[in-house]
């Protein structure tokens, strides 16, 4: 029988990669994803089987991904970054529900909260939320909700999905929401091109942030309320320095 390995390949370049998902990739016979995603493997695996399918075909590769297995193949379903953070992991459980086969496995990785915090500094040395903007699969109301939750509760925020052509205002009114519980000035952060060419990261204000360009590349950072700016990085202090020995 065969196995869904569900693989998270982190921001895309090869140093961001776990060791077990290299692995994988290299021991698996078919390799399924989104197109973008396939592509950036596609070259250090040789060899193998490649499916792809478009945006918003999901359901269509993570079934595909199952029926490969059992078949009999091992098949690693890429994904983005982490594979159950806003990954595949979970949908291919749903598809497969209680049949016990075929096999899964969840292959974590790097996804790009963490990556991009480490590309700006240390914005999330405390507790923080991670929140998509992209209400293709959740109601706006409720990604307008828990946004200003997270603020009221001085959260630093890693915003997913900030910006698309279908939702081009999309930060501009989560900033906008924002802004009613936190200062103008609240340091914030873009990355994007995590880990791969054109990688760079910009140090700005939350006002400056509503205005700001940030696409699909992209992953922003709001910094909580002892977030600052040091040597050009964003760091969020955990208080280690003010605890007593």
């Amino acid at each position: 029988m065969g196995k869904v390995s569900v693989v998270g390949i982190g921001p895309g370049n090869y140093e961001n990669m776990t060791i077990k998902a290299d692995m994988v990739l290299k021991e698996c016979d078919i390799v399924i994803g989104y197109t973008v995603y396939v592509d950036l493997v596609k070259d250090r695996y040789p060899g193998k089987e490649f499916l792809t399918t478009a945006m918003t075909r999901e359901v269509q590769r993570c079934q595909m991904a199952i029926d490969k297995a059992l078949e009999g193949y091992k098949v690693a379903m890429v994904c983005s970054g982490d594979s159950g953070i806003y990954g595949m992991a979970a949908l291919v459980y749903e598809l497969r529900g209680d049949k016990q086969v075929p096999e899964i496995e969840v292959i974590s990785g790097l996804t790009a909260a963490c990556s991009g915090a480490a590309v700006l500094g240390a914005p999330l040395t405390h507790d923080f939320a991670v929140i998509s903007l992209s209400d293709r699969l959740t109601q706006w109301e409720l990604i307008c909700s828990r946004l200003s939750y997270a603020a009221r509760a001085d959260l630093s925020i890693v915003i997913y999905n900030p910006r698309s052509k279908g939702r081009p205002d999309h930060l501009k009114k989560a900033c906008e929401i924002l802004l009613d519980h936190m200062p103008a000035d609240r340091v914030c952060g873009i990355a994007q091109h995590i880990g791969r060419e054109g990688e760079n990261i910009r140090i700005l204000s939350l006002r400056e942030l509503k205005e700001a360009d940030a696409d699909m590349f992209c992953t922003v950072f709001i910094g909580n309320s002892m977030t600052k700016v040091i040597d050009g990085k964003m760091i969020t202090p955990r208080g280690y320095r003010e605890m007593k020995e």
